[in-house]
Protein backbone atom coordinates (compact mmCIF):
# COMPACT_ATOMS: atom_id res chain seq x y z
CA UNK A 1 0.00 0.00 0.00
CA UNK A 2 1.51 3.29 -1.11
CA UNK A 3 1.99 6.39 0.96
CA UNK A 4 -1.28 7.70 2.42
CA UNK A 5 -3.42 5.45 0.22
CA UNK A 6 -5.37 3.44 2.80
CA UNK A 7 -8.98 2.86 1.76
CA UNK A 8 -9.95 4.36 5.09
CA UNK A 9 -9.18 7.85 3.78
CA UNK A 10 -10.18 7.63 0.14
CA UNK A 11 -13.28 9.57 -0.83
CA UNK A 12 -16.52 7.78 -1.58
CA UNK A 13 -17.99 8.39 -5.04
CA UNK A 14 -21.72 8.94 -4.52
CA UNK A 15 -22.37 7.88 -8.11
CA UNK A 16 -20.07 4.87 -8.16
CA UNK A 17 -20.43 2.51 -11.08
CA UNK A 18 -22.74 -0.45 -10.76
CA UNK A 19 -21.43 -4.02 -10.72
CA UNK A 20 -20.95 -6.18 -13.78
CA UNK A 21 -23.63 -6.93 -16.36
CA UNK A 22 -24.53 -10.22 -14.71
CA UNK A 23 -26.86 -8.56 -12.21
CA UNK A 24 -30.48 -9.60 -12.45
CA UNK A 25 -32.86 -7.43 -14.49
CA UNK A 26 -34.85 -6.59 -11.37
CA UNK A 27 -31.88 -4.62 -10.09
CA UNK A 28 -32.03 -2.36 -13.13
CA UNK A 29 -35.58 -1.31 -12.32
CA UNK A 30 -34.30 0.93 -9.56
CA UNK A 31 -30.82 1.77 -10.89
CA UNK A 32 -31.53 5.44 -11.46
CA UNK A 33 -33.39 5.76 -8.20
CA UNK A 34 -30.42 4.51 -6.19
CA UNK A 35 -28.09 7.02 -7.77
CA UNK A 36 -30.54 9.81 -6.96
CA UNK A 37 -30.61 8.86 -3.30
CA UNK A 38 -26.97 8.36 -2.44
CA UNK A 39 -26.63 11.82 -0.93
CA UNK A 40 -26.91 11.34 2.81
CA UNK A 41 -27.93 13.66 5.61
CA UNK A 42 -25.48 15.34 7.92
CA UNK A 43 -24.88 13.42 11.16
CA UNK A 44 -26.14 14.51 14.54
CA UNK A 45 -24.30 14.12 17.85
CA UNK A 46 -22.88 10.66 18.28
CA UNK A 47 -22.93 9.86 14.60
CA UNK A 48 -20.01 8.72 12.58
CA UNK A 49 -20.70 10.22 9.25
CA UNK A 50 -24.08 9.54 7.69
CA UNK A 51 -24.12 6.64 5.07
CA UNK A 52 -20.66 7.42 3.72
CA UNK A 53 -18.57 5.44 6.15
CA UNK A 54 -17.12 6.84 9.33
CA UNK A 55 -14.28 7.05 11.81
CA UNK A 56 -15.18 3.77 13.45
CA UNK A 57 -14.85 1.87 10.15
CA UNK A 58 -18.58 1.57 9.31
CA UNK A 59 -18.66 1.35 5.50
CA UNK A 60 -20.90 3.30 3.18
CA UNK A 61 -24.30 1.85 2.37
CA UNK A 62 -24.09 -0.25 -0.79
CA UNK A 63 -25.71 -2.99 -2.83
CA UNK A 64 -24.46 -6.55 -2.42
CA UNK A 65 -24.76 -9.37 -4.91
CA UNK A 66 -26.62 -12.52 -3.92
CA UNK A 67 -23.40 -14.45 -4.55
CA UNK A 68 -21.59 -12.32 -1.95
CA UNK A 69 -24.22 -13.05 0.69
CA UNK A 70 -24.44 -16.75 -0.14
CA UNK A 71 -20.69 -17.03 0.27
CA UNK A 72 -20.81 -15.11 3.56
CA UNK A 73 -23.53 -17.34 5.07
CA UNK A 74 -22.47 -20.71 3.64
CA UNK A 75 -25.42 -20.60 1.25
CA UNK A 76 -27.75 -19.46 4.04
CA UNK A 77 -26.99 -22.50 6.14
CA UNK A 78 -29.32 -23.18 9.06
CA UNK A 79 -26.17 -23.25 11.23
CA UNK A 80 -25.80 -19.52 10.58
CA UNK A 81 -29.31 -18.53 11.73
CA UNK A 82 -29.18 -16.13 14.69
CA UNK A 83 -32.78 -14.85 14.85
CA UNK A 84 -34.46 -15.85 18.08
CA UNK A 85 -37.45 -17.52 16.44
CA UNK A 86 -35.26 -19.88 14.43
CA UNK A 87 -36.05 -21.37 11.04
CA UNK A 88 -39.83 -20.81 11.35
CA UNK A 89 -39.48 -17.03 11.73
CA UNK A 90 -41.12 -15.07 8.87
CA UNK A 91 -37.92 -13.08 8.25
CA UNK A 92 -34.78 -14.99 9.10
CA UNK A 93 -31.54 -13.35 10.28
CA UNK A 94 -28.21 -14.99 9.52
CA UNK A 95 -24.70 -14.17 10.58
CA UNK A 96 -21.97 -14.30 8.00
CA UNK A 97 -18.54 -13.08 7.01
CA UNK A 98 -17.95 -11.27 3.75
CA UNK A 99 -15.35 -12.67 1.42
CA UNK A 100 -15.36 -9.55 -0.82
CA UNK A 101 -16.86 -6.06 -0.86
CA UNK A 102 -20.26 -5.03 -2.23
CA UNK A 103 -21.11 -4.29 -5.87
CA UNK A 104 -20.07 -0.65 -5.50
CA UNK A 105 -16.77 -0.09 -7.27
CA UNK A 106 -15.75 2.71 -4.92
CA UNK A 107 -12.78 2.27 -2.64
CA UNK A 108 -14.92 1.95 0.44
CA UNK A 109 -15.94 -1.55 -0.58
CA UNK A 110 -12.51 -2.59 0.72
CA UNK A 111 -13.83 -1.84 4.19
CA UNK A 112 -16.27 -4.74 3.77
CA UNK A 113 -13.63 -7.41 3.19
CA UNK A 114 -13.82 -10.13 5.85
CA UNK A 115 -16.34 -8.07 7.83
CA UNK A 116 -18.81 -9.93 10.03
CA UNK A 117 -22.39 -9.12 9.01
CA UNK A 118 -26.00 -9.86 9.90
CA UNK A 119 -28.28 -10.66 6.96
CA UNK A 120 -32.06 -10.40 7.21
CA UNK A 121 -33.86 -12.48 4.59
CA UNK A 122 -37.45 -11.52 3.83
CA UNK A 123 -40.17 -13.81 2.53
CA UNK A 124 -40.66 -13.67 -1.24
CA UNK A 125 -43.93 -11.75 -1.15
CA UNK A 126 -43.11 -9.29 1.64
CA UNK A 127 -41.67 -6.84 -0.90
CA UNK A 128 -42.84 -7.70 -4.44
CA UNK A 129 -41.60 -4.39 -5.87
CA UNK A 130 -37.76 -4.19 -5.85
CA UNK A 131 -37.83 -0.40 -6.23
CA UNK A 132 -40.03 -0.03 -3.16
CA UNK A 133 -37.69 -2.27 -1.18
CA UNK A 134 -34.66 -0.28 -2.38
CA UNK A 135 -36.36 2.99 -1.41
CA UNK A 136 -36.94 1.77 2.13
CA UNK A 137 -33.45 0.29 2.45
CA UNK A 138 -31.71 3.46 1.24
CA UNK A 139 -33.78 5.52 3.70
CA UNK A 140 -32.59 3.43 6.64
CA UNK A 141 -29.09 3.18 5.15
CA UNK A 142 -28.61 6.95 5.52
CA UNK A 143 -28.52 6.60 9.30
CA UNK A 144 -25.18 6.30 11.07
CA UNK A 145 -24.99 6.37 14.87
CA UNK A 146 -22.93 4.70 17.57
CA UNK A 147 -26.10 3.55 19.37
CA UNK A 148 -27.40 1.72 16.29
CA UNK A 149 -26.28 -1.53 14.65
CA UNK A 150 -26.08 0.26 11.31
CA UNK A 151 -27.46 -0.93 8.00
CA UNK A 152 -24.60 -1.28 5.50
CA UNK A 153 -26.31 -2.71 2.44
CA UNK A 154 -29.07 -4.63 0.73
CA UNK A 155 -29.65 -7.09 -2.09
CA UNK A 156 -32.44 -7.38 -4.69
CA UNK A 157 -32.03 -10.42 -6.94
CA UNK A 158 -35.06 -12.08 -8.50
CA UNK A 159 -37.41 -12.85 -5.63
CA UNK A 160 -34.70 -12.34 -3.00
CA UNK A 161 -34.91 -9.30 -0.69
CA UNK A 162 -32.12 -9.06 1.87
CA UNK A 163 -30.75 -6.45 4.28
CA UNK A 164 -27.13 -6.38 5.49
CA UNK A 165 -26.16 -4.86 8.85
CA UNK A 166 -23.23 -4.68 11.24
CA UNK A 167 -23.00 -7.92 13.21
CA UNK A 168 -23.18 -7.62 16.99
CA UNK A 169 -21.33 -10.57 18.56
CA UNK A 170 -22.53 -10.46 22.18
CA UNK A 171 -26.15 -11.59 21.82
CA UNK A 172 -29.38 -9.79 22.61
CA UNK A 173 -30.68 -8.12 25.73
CA UNK A 174 -33.41 -10.76 25.88
CA UNK A 175 -30.88 -13.58 26.05
CA UNK A 176 -28.89 -11.82 28.74
CA UNK A 177 -31.97 -11.02 30.81
CA UNK A 178 -34.13 -14.08 30.30
CA UNK A 179 -31.84 -17.02 29.51
CA UNK A 180 -28.58 -16.69 31.44
CA UNK A 181 -29.22 -18.52 34.68
CA UNK A 182 -25.83 -17.98 36.27
CA UNK A 183 -25.31 -14.31 35.52
CA UNK A 184 -27.31 -11.21 36.33
CA UNK A 185 -26.97 -7.90 34.53
CA UNK A 186 -26.15 -5.37 37.22
CA UNK A 187 -28.36 -2.37 37.87
CA UNK A 188 -25.96 0.23 36.42
CA UNK A 189 -25.79 -1.73 33.16
CA UNK A 190 -29.58 -1.87 32.93
CA UNK A 191 -29.71 1.89 33.29
CA UNK A 192 -27.11 2.20 30.53
CA UNK A 193 -29.14 -0.02 28.22
CA UNK A 194 -32.23 2.12 28.80
CA UNK A 195 -30.36 5.36 28.07
CA UNK A 196 -28.49 4.11 25.00
CA UNK A 197 -31.66 2.79 23.36
CA UNK A 198 -33.48 6.02 24.20
CA UNK A 199 -30.61 7.92 22.53
CA UNK A 200 -30.87 5.69 19.46
CA UNK A 201 -34.60 6.31 19.19
CA UNK A 202 -34.11 10.04 19.65
CA UNK A 203 -31.48 10.15 16.90
CA UNK A 204 -33.70 8.21 14.50
CA UNK A 205 -36.63 10.49 15.29
CA UNK A 206 -34.52 13.61 14.66
CA UNK A 207 -33.37 12.14 11.33
CA UNK A 208 -36.93 11.63 10.13
CA UNK A 209 -37.19 7.89 10.92
CA UNK A 210 -39.38 7.90 14.07
CA UNK A 211 -41.13 4.59 13.38
CA UNK A 212 -39.63 1.43 14.84
CA UNK A 213 -41.48 -1.79 14.19
CA UNK A 214 -41.80 -4.23 17.07
CA UNK A 215 -39.31 -2.77 19.57
CA UNK A 216 -38.52 -5.39 22.21
CA UNK A 217 -35.61 -6.86 24.15
CA UNK A 218 -34.58 -9.03 21.20
CA UNK A 219 -33.92 -5.87 19.16
CA UNK A 220 -31.32 -4.64 21.68
CA UNK A 221 -27.90 -6.03 20.72
CA UNK A 222 -24.46 -5.84 22.31
CA UNK A 223 -21.37 -5.00 20.25
CA UNK A 224 -17.78 -6.20 20.67
CA UNK A 225 -17.28 -3.74 23.55
CA UNK A 226 -20.49 -4.81 25.26
CA UNK A 227 -22.22 -1.51 24.45
CA UNK A 228 -25.96 -1.86 23.77
CA UNK A 229 -27.13 -0.95 20.29
CA UNK A 230 -30.52 -0.85 18.62
CA UNK A 231 -30.96 -3.20 15.65
CA UNK A 232 -31.49 -1.26 12.42
CA UNK A 233 -33.81 -3.97 11.11
CA UNK A 234 -36.73 -2.61 13.13
CA UNK A 235 -36.38 0.74 11.37
CA UNK A 236 -37.48 -0.92 8.15
CA UNK A 237 -40.97 -2.25 7.73
CA UNK A 238 -41.33 -6.03 7.85
CA UNK A 239 -43.34 -5.81 4.62
CA UNK A 240 -44.51 -3.23 2.13
CA UNK A 241 -47.67 -2.49 4.15
CA UNK A 242 -45.82 -2.40 7.49
CA UNK A 243 -48.58 -4.36 9.23
CA UNK A 244 -46.48 -7.28 10.44
CA UNK A 245 -45.99 -7.43 14.21
CA UNK A 246 -44.08 -10.48 15.35
CA UNK A 247 -44.41 -10.37 19.14
CA UNK A 248 -47.31 -11.67 21.18
CA UNK A 249 -50.26 -9.31 20.86
CA UNK A 250 -50.31 -8.93 24.65
CA UNK A 251 -47.25 -6.68 24.26
CA UNK A 252 -48.41 -4.54 21.34
CA UNK A 253 -49.54 -0.90 21.67
CA UNK A 254 -53.34 -0.55 22.16
CA UNK A 255 -53.73 1.62 19.06
CA UNK A 256 -52.09 -1.06 16.92
CA UNK A 257 -54.82 -3.47 17.96
CA UNK A 258 -57.40 -0.86 16.94
CA UNK A 259 -56.09 0.21 13.53
CA UNK A 260 -53.05 -1.93 12.69
CA UNK A 261 -50.76 1.07 12.35
CA UNK A 262 -47.43 1.85 14.01
CA UNK A 263 -46.96 5.49 15.06
CA UNK A 264 -44.15 7.31 16.88
CA UNK A 265 -46.25 7.03 20.04
CA UNK A 266 -46.46 3.25 19.50
CA UNK A 267 -42.68 3.13 19.65
CA UNK A 268 -42.74 4.87 23.04
CA UNK A 269 -45.21 2.25 24.32
CA UNK A 270 -42.88 -0.53 23.17
CA UNK A 271 -39.96 1.22 24.87
CA UNK A 272 -41.99 1.06 28.07
CA UNK A 273 -42.16 -2.73 27.74
CA UNK A 274 -38.36 -2.82 27.39
CA UNK A 275 -38.08 -0.79 30.61
CA UNK A 276 -40.28 -3.39 32.31
CA UNK A 277 -37.97 -6.14 31.06
CA UNK A 278 -34.95 -4.31 32.50
CA UNK A 279 -36.65 -3.79 35.84
CA UNK A 280 -38.13 -7.25 36.27
CA UNK A 281 -35.82 -9.55 34.34
CA UNK A 282 -38.99 -11.05 32.85
CA UNK A 283 -41.22 -10.41 29.87
CA UNK A 284 -44.34 -9.20 31.70
CA UNK A 285 -47.45 -8.12 29.78
CA UNK A 286 -47.87 -4.35 30.23
CA UNK A 287 -51.37 -4.67 31.70
CA UNK A 288 -50.08 -6.87 34.53
CA UNK A 289 -47.12 -4.60 35.17
CA UNK A 290 -49.30 -1.48 35.30
CA UNK A 291 -51.45 -3.14 37.97
CA UNK A 292 -48.29 -3.67 40.05
CA UNK A 293 -47.11 -0.10 39.47
CA UNK A 294 -50.48 1.35 40.45
CA UNK A 295 -50.40 -0.81 43.57
CA UNK A 296 -46.96 0.62 44.43
CA UNK A 297 -45.57 -2.94 44.50
CA UNK A 298 -42.22 -1.84 43.11
CA UNK A 299 -40.18 -4.37 45.05
CA UNK A 300 -42.51 -7.14 43.91
CA UNK A 301 -41.87 -6.23 40.28
CA UNK A 302 -38.07 -5.86 40.61
CA UNK A 303 -35.79 -8.67 39.40
CA UNK A 304 -35.08 -10.88 42.43
CA UNK A 305 -31.67 -11.78 40.96
CA UNK A 306 -30.51 -8.24 41.70
CA UNK A 307 -30.76 -9.20 45.39
CA UNK A 308 -31.45 -5.62 46.40
CA UNK A 309 -28.35 -4.24 44.68
CA UNK A 310 -30.10 -1.23 43.18
CA UNK A 311 -31.22 2.24 44.18
CA UNK A 312 -34.89 2.37 45.12
CA UNK A 313 -34.97 6.06 44.14
CA UNK A 314 -33.56 5.29 40.68
CA UNK A 315 -35.90 2.33 40.27
CA UNK A 316 -38.84 4.55 41.15
CA UNK A 317 -37.86 7.04 38.43
CA UNK A 318 -37.66 4.22 35.87
CA UNK A 319 -41.00 2.78 37.04
CA UNK A 320 -42.64 6.17 36.68
CA UNK A 321 -41.18 6.58 33.19
CA UNK A 322 -42.37 3.09 32.20
CA UNK A 323 -45.85 3.94 33.50
CA UNK A 324 -45.93 7.11 31.37
CA UNK A 325 -44.76 5.20 28.29
CA UNK A 326 -47.53 2.62 28.76
CA UNK A 327 -50.41 5.07 28.92
CA UNK A 328 -53.43 3.93 26.90
CA UNK A 329 -53.80 7.27 25.15
CA UNK A 330 -50.84 7.88 22.79
CA UNK A 331 -50.84 11.66 23.38
CA UNK A 332 -50.18 11.12 27.10
CA UNK A 333 -46.87 9.33 26.50
CA UNK A 334 -43.47 11.12 26.62
CA UNK A 335 -41.40 11.82 23.51
CA UNK A 336 -37.89 10.54 22.82
CA UNK A 337 -36.20 13.64 24.23
CA UNK A 338 -38.14 13.13 27.48
CA UNK A 339 -36.79 9.58 27.63
CA UNK A 340 -33.18 10.75 27.30
CA UNK A 341 -33.52 13.65 29.75
CA UNK A 342 -35.07 11.35 32.38
CA UNK A 343 -32.56 8.51 32.05
CA UNK A 344 -29.31 10.47 31.56
CA UNK A 345 -29.06 11.71 35.20
CA UNK A 346 -29.42 8.15 36.51
CA UNK A 347 -26.15 6.91 35.00
CA UNK A 348 -23.91 6.11 37.97
CA UNK A 349 -20.91 4.20 36.54
CA UNK A 350 -20.02 6.12 33.38
CA UNK A 351 -16.31 5.24 33.47
CA UNK A 352 -16.80 1.46 33.67
CA UNK A 353 -16.74 -0.23 30.24
CA UNK A 354 -19.88 -2.13 29.30
CA UNK A 355 -18.04 -5.41 28.74
CA UNK A 356 -16.78 -5.24 32.34
CA UNK A 357 -20.29 -4.74 33.69
CA UNK A 358 -21.58 -7.59 31.53
CA UNK A 359 -18.73 -9.84 32.65
CA UNK A 360 -17.67 -10.69 29.08
CA UNK A 361 -14.28 -10.37 27.37
CA UNK A 362 -13.79 -7.48 24.98
CA UNK A 363 -13.51 -9.05 21.55
CA UNK A 364 -10.58 -7.89 19.48
CA UNK A 365 -9.34 -9.65 16.41
CA UNK A 366 -5.64 -9.46 15.68
CA UNK A 367 -4.48 -9.42 12.07
CA UNK A 368 -3.08 -12.72 10.76
CA UNK A 369 0.64 -13.16 11.29
CA UNK A 370 2.74 -13.35 8.10
CA UNK A 371 4.31 -16.71 7.44
CA UNK A 372 7.94 -15.54 7.61
CA UNK A 373 9.48 -14.72 11.02
CA UNK A 374 8.79 -11.26 12.42
CA UNK A 375 10.99 -8.87 14.33
CA UNK A 376 10.05 -8.05 17.95
CA UNK A 377 8.14 -5.01 16.62
CA UNK A 378 6.32 -7.08 14.03
CA UNK A 379 5.49 -9.75 16.56
CA UNK A 380 4.13 -7.19 19.04
CA UNK A 381 1.98 -5.58 16.33
CA UNK A 382 0.65 -8.90 15.06
CA UNK A 383 -0.47 -9.67 18.61
CA UNK A 384 -1.75 -6.08 19.07
CA UNK A 385 0.31 -5.93 22.28
CA UNK A 386 0.35 -2.16 22.86
CA UNK A 387 2.48 -2.49 25.99
CA UNK A 388 5.22 -4.32 24.09
CA UNK A 389 5.04 -1.77 21.25
CA UNK A 390 5.50 1.02 23.81
CA UNK A 391 8.58 -0.64 25.29
CA UNK A 392 10.12 -1.10 21.84
CA UNK A 393 9.52 2.54 20.84
CA UNK A 394 11.05 3.74 24.12
CA UNK A 395 14.15 1.60 23.56
CA UNK A 396 14.49 2.55 19.87
CA UNK A 397 14.39 6.28 20.71
CA UNK A 398 15.17 8.42 17.61
CA UNK A 399 17.74 6.33 15.79
CA UNK A 400 15.44 6.01 12.74
CA UNK A 401 15.13 9.77 12.27
CA UNK A 402 18.65 10.23 10.91
CA UNK A 403 18.69 12.10 7.61
CA UNK A 404 15.04 13.19 7.66
CA UNK A 405 15.76 16.89 8.37
CA UNK A 406 18.00 19.53 6.86
CA UNK A 407 17.69 22.86 8.70
CA UNK A 408 19.19 26.27 7.97
CA UNK A 409 21.19 28.10 10.62
CA UNK A 410 18.38 30.64 10.96
CA UNK A 411 15.86 27.91 11.68
CA UNK A 412 18.15 26.45 14.32
CA UNK A 413 18.51 29.75 16.13
CA UNK A 414 14.89 30.91 15.99
CA UNK A 415 12.72 27.87 16.65
CA UNK A 416 14.76 24.84 17.49
CA UNK A 417 15.02 25.37 21.25
CA UNK A 418 11.28 25.64 21.90
CA UNK A 419 10.46 22.83 19.51
CA UNK A 420 12.98 20.41 20.98
CA UNK A 421 11.79 21.32 24.46
CA UNK A 422 8.23 20.36 23.49
CA UNK A 423 9.49 17.06 22.09
CA UNK A 424 11.51 16.44 25.24
CA UNK A 425 8.43 16.95 27.40
CA UNK A 426 6.55 14.59 25.13
CA UNK A 427 9.28 11.96 25.47
CA UNK A 428 9.15 12.16 29.25
CA UNK A 429 5.37 11.82 29.26
CA UNK A 430 5.57 8.95 26.74
CA UNK A 431 8.12 7.11 28.85
CA UNK A 432 5.99 7.59 31.98
CA UNK A 433 2.83 6.46 30.11
CA UNK A 434 1.09 9.82 30.43
CA UNK A 435 -0.24 9.45 26.92
CA UNK A 436 -2.63 12.41 26.82
CA UNK A 437 0.18 14.78 27.82
CA UNK A 438 2.47 13.13 25.27
CA UNK A 439 -0.11 13.78 22.54
CA UNK A 440 -0.27 17.46 23.48
CA UNK A 441 3.51 17.90 23.54
CA UNK A 442 4.14 15.98 20.34
CA UNK A 443 1.37 18.00 18.68
CA UNK A 444 3.20 21.22 19.63
CA UNK A 445 6.35 19.84 18.02
CA UNK A 446 4.53 18.74 14.85
CA UNK A 447 2.48 21.93 14.47
CA UNK A 448 5.59 24.13 14.25
CA UNK A 449 6.56 22.21 11.12
CA UNK A 450 10.26 23.12 11.07
CA UNK A 451 11.29 19.51 11.71
CA UNK A 452 9.58 16.33 10.57
CA UNK A 453 10.05 13.23 12.66
CA UNK A 454 8.64 9.82 11.74
CA UNK A 455 9.40 8.68 15.30
CA UNK A 456 7.24 11.43 16.79
CA UNK A 457 4.39 10.44 14.49
CA UNK A 458 4.74 6.77 15.44
CA UNK A 459 4.84 7.62 19.14
CA UNK A 460 1.79 9.85 18.87
CA UNK A 461 0.08 7.10 16.89
CA UNK A 462 0.59 4.67 19.76
CA UNK A 463 -0.65 7.29 22.24
CA UNK A 464 -3.85 7.62 20.21
CA UNK A 465 -4.29 3.84 20.23
CA UNK A 466 -3.88 3.72 23.99
CA UNK A 467 -6.47 6.51 24.28
CA UNK A 468 -8.91 4.51 22.12
CA UNK A 469 -8.55 6.81 19.08
CA UNK A 470 -7.67 4.40 16.26
CA UNK A 471 -8.65 6.78 13.45
CA UNK A 472 -6.18 9.43 14.68
CA UNK A 473 -3.58 6.68 15.21
CA UNK A 474 -3.95 5.60 11.59
CA UNK A 475 -3.48 9.15 10.33
CA UNK A 476 -0.25 9.56 12.31
CA UNK A 477 1.12 6.21 11.14
CA UNK A 478 0.40 7.21 7.55
CA UNK A 479 2.16 10.54 8.07
CA UNK A 480 5.18 8.64 9.40
CA UNK A 481 5.14 6.61 6.19
CA UNK A 482 4.97 9.81 4.11
CA UNK A 483 8.06 11.16 5.89
CA UNK A 484 9.94 7.86 5.64
CA UNK A 485 8.32 5.74 2.86
CA UNK A 486 10.34 2.58 3.53
CA UNK A 487 10.12 2.56 7.34
CA UNK A 488 8.64 -0.71 8.55
CA UNK A 489 7.50 0.77 11.86
CA UNK A 490 5.11 3.11 10.05
CA UNK A 491 3.50 0.13 8.31
CA UNK A 492 3.34 -1.88 11.54
CA UNK A 493 1.57 0.97 13.34
CA UNK A 494 -0.91 1.24 10.46
CA UNK A 495 -1.59 -2.49 10.76
CA UNK A 496 -2.55 -2.16 14.43
CA UNK A 497 -4.75 0.88 13.81
CA UNK A 498 -6.50 -0.80 10.88
CA UNK A 499 -7.16 -3.90 12.97
CA UNK A 500 -8.65 -1.71 15.70
CA UNK A 501 -10.94 -0.27 13.01
CA UNK A 502 -12.04 -3.81 12.00
CA UNK A 503 -10.29 -3.46 8.64
CA UNK A 504 -8.52 -6.78 9.02
CA UNK A 505 -7.72 -7.43 5.37
CA UNK A 506 -5.90 -4.08 5.12
CA UNK A 507 -4.20 -4.78 8.45
CA UNK A 508 -2.89 -8.11 7.18
CA UNK A 509 -1.60 -6.44 4.01
CA UNK A 510 0.23 -3.84 6.09
CA UNK A 511 1.87 -6.52 8.23
CA UNK A 512 3.11 -8.30 5.14
CA UNK A 513 4.48 -5.09 3.63
CA UNK A 514 6.24 -4.16 6.88
CA UNK A 515 7.80 -7.61 7.15
CA UNK A 516 9.02 -7.42 3.56
CA UNK A 517 10.65 -4.03 4.29
CA UNK A 518 12.45 -5.56 7.27
CA UNK A 519 13.62 -8.41 5.10
CA UNK A 520 14.85 -5.89 2.53
CA UNK A 521 16.88 -4.11 5.20
CA UNK A 522 18.47 -7.36 6.27
CA UNK A 523 19.62 -7.72 2.67
CA UNK A 524 21.17 -4.24 2.80
CA UNK A 525 18.21 -1.88 2.12
CA UNK A 526 17.34 1.17 4.26
CA UNK A 527 14.69 0.22 6.81
CA UNK A 528 14.40 -0.37 10.52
Amino acid sequence: MGCCESSFFKGHDSNAAEGDNKQHNSNNQHHNHRNDNRQVSQPSNGTDGGGGGGSDGVPAFTEFSLADLKAATNNFSSDFIVSESGEKAPNLVYKGRLQTGGNNNNSNSNNNNRRWIAVKKFTKMAWPDPKQFADEAWGVGKLRHKRVANLIGYCCDGDERLLVAEYMPNDTLAKHLFHWENQTIEWAMRLRVALYIAEALDYCSCEGRPLYHDLNAYRVLFDESGDPRLSCFGLMKNSRDGKSYSTNLAYTPPEYLRNGRVTPESVIFSFGTVLLDLLSGKHIPPSHALDMIRGKNILLLMDSHLEGNFSTEEATVVFDLASRCLQYEPRERPNTKDLVSTLAPLQNRPDVPSYVMLGIPKQEEAPPTPQHPLSPMGDACSRMDLTAIHQILVMTHYKDDEGTNELSFQEWTQQMRDMLEARKRGDVAFREKDFKTAIDCYSQFIDVGTMVSPTVYSRRSLCHLLCDQPDAALRDAMQAQCVYPEWSTAFYMQAVALAKLDMHKDAADMLKEAASLEEKKQRGGRSS
